[in-house]
């Protein structure tokens, strides 16, 4: 029997949970089989794992911050990172080339690769 016809004979069964877990994955079953269509997605989520591991033993490390405005700031650093060692770019060339830009009242560089690159927008709050 196939999957469908089993997630189908799951939804009217007389078990309230099963059958609402086979009604959802019936409403989600395209997405579900995703991988095997279209070349290239992994069917595990093992490296979007690999990539918050990091961030994870950070914030057990460090006990997280304790402001918002220091959340935000962890937030957007860790991105960056993760964004540059995805594109196997240097973390601390980037970072000190955004704070030069900053002194500089120049634009930062962009953390889009040069194919994916588009204008460059200055994030400075206008004087």
């Amino acid at each position: 029997m196939e999957i469908h016809a089993l997630l189908y004979e799951g939804a009217v069964c007389d078990d309230p949970k099963s059958a609402a877990l086979c009604r959802s994955l019936l409403q989600h079953e395209s997405a579900l089989w995703t991988f095997v269509h279209q070349e290239g997605v992994d069917p595990t989520n093992n490296s979007a794992e690999r990539a918050l591991r990091p961030v994870v033993l950070w914030r057990k490390g460090s006990f997280g911050t304790q402001s918002r405005a220091g959340s935000d700031f962890v937030e957007r650093m860790l991105t960056v990172v993760a964004s540059l060692r995805q594109q196997q770019r240097h973390v601390l060339q980037y970072v000190t080339a955004t704070c030069q830009a900053a002194l500089h009242n120049q634009s930062p560089p962009s953390l889009l690769t040069v194919s994916e690159s588009a204008p460059s927008v200055n994030l400075k709050k206008a004087a």
